[in-house]
């Protein structure tokens, strides 16, 4: 895909349209965007899981003074639902890490989660449980639908905003309020 009209780096706000569905008031990080298709994470659904229990899970010795025992770990998406996904900054030196941009990276390695119950882990990481997932093409009909809006990355929308206030920041970074959203392309 054209980098010009790639979507990688950008967040997908859900329109009210996706109601009952996994995706409702979903905010989502797009991390790869090109002709096989587009993977992103979605960064403001909570799983019953917070890192003290992922770490006790994985048997990972952790440092009970560690501030991000008690955070929630993130429903990613649908797809792959077992596998673990981090969002971090700084990129850092991790096993298995991909490079995205403004120095954020994706690790999917256990050397990253070992790091966090050290507590040698960077300030700023998301774990998330899956992914969501796009065949091509699949995305962009969803747009022309009016299923989604595009914000750009803003840093502190991904570590700063709590989980349950990311939608309605994310809306609010265009000038929406989510009263005002109608469901039906078109019309407001």
């Amino acid at each position: 895909m054209n980098q010009m009209h790639s979507l990688e780096h950008h967040f997908l706000v859900a329109m009210p349209s996706l109601d009952n569905s996994w995706f409702e008031k979903s905010v989502i990080y797009i991390v790869e965007d090109n002709e096989h298709g587009t993977m992103g994470l979605t960064i403001n659904l909570g799983h019953q899981l917070d890192i003290r229990t992922l770490l006790e899970h994985f048997h990972y010795h952790y440092n009970e003074r560690n501030p991000h025992l008690d955070e929630q770990v993130l429903l990613g998406g649908p797809v792959d639902v077992e596998r673990g996904f981090i969002l971090h900054q700084p990129a850092g030196s991790w096993k298995s890490s991909m490079p995205l941009r403004d120095g954020l990276a994706m690790t999917v390695s256990d050397d990253f989660l070992q790091a966090v119950g050290d507590g040698e882990a960077p300030d700023n990481f998301l774990v998330c449980l899956g992914f969501a997932g796009w065949e091509p093409g699949q995305l962009a009909e969803e747009l022309q639908e009016n299923s989604w809006l595009t914000i750009p990355y803003n840093q502190s929308l991904l570590f700063e905003t709590p989980v349950e206030q990311r939608w309605e920041i994310a809306l609010g970074t265009l000038g929406i309020s989510p009263e005002f959203l109608s469901s039906e392309a078109g019309h407001a």
